[in-house]
């Protein structure tokens, strides 16, 4: 949804931005990675779900959530930084939008670092954690980059 904001933005704004045409297409990449993404991590998480439920070793199919989840957070962080370009740089009357798709991006990668968090294995101080919440954070400075954009 972020991402599609984004694209929405770039597009109105083709006429006022130079950068509207990478930025639209851009934005197209990411909502395919989004959407392949999410394919991937319900395949995961319903592999995990098996493992446990079976009572198998969980240790491959849990890491392969959380490495899915950590591309979630990646991309979400990338999404919020070119709703952060947007915001900036695109046509004033859809600066709401971008600063929207910000902070939906914020969002997931901060869902994605919680599913990291939670996966049982991931333990503090693991670099995936640590990486999540550095995708988080980059996340959150976008987004008040976006809030901030204005006149």
């Amino acid at each position: 949804m972020a991402a599609s904001l984004v694209a929405k933005v770039a597009r109105c704004s083709l006429d006022s931005w130079a950068e509207a045409a990478g930025a639209l297409a851009q934005s197209d990449v990411l909502q395919a990675r989004c959407v392949e993404l999410a394919g991937r991590d319900a395949e995961a998480f319903g592999t995990a779900l098996a493992a446990l439920a079976e009572g198998v070793s969980v240790e491959a199919p849990l890491a392969r959530a959380a490495a899915v989840a950590l591309e979630i957070g990646e991309v979400a962080a990338d999404v919020a930084l070119l709703a952060a370009r947007a915001a900036e740089q695109g046509e004033g009357s859809f600066r709401a939008d971008a600063a929207s798709a910000a902070a939906l991006a914020e969002g997931s990668a901060g869902a994605a670092a919680a599913l990291v968090a939670s996966n049982l294995t991931v333990t503090e101080g693991d670099q995936r954690l640590e990486q999540a919440l550095r995708y988080v954070d980059t996340a959150r400075f976008a987004a008040k980059r976006a809030f901030g954009a204005g006149p």
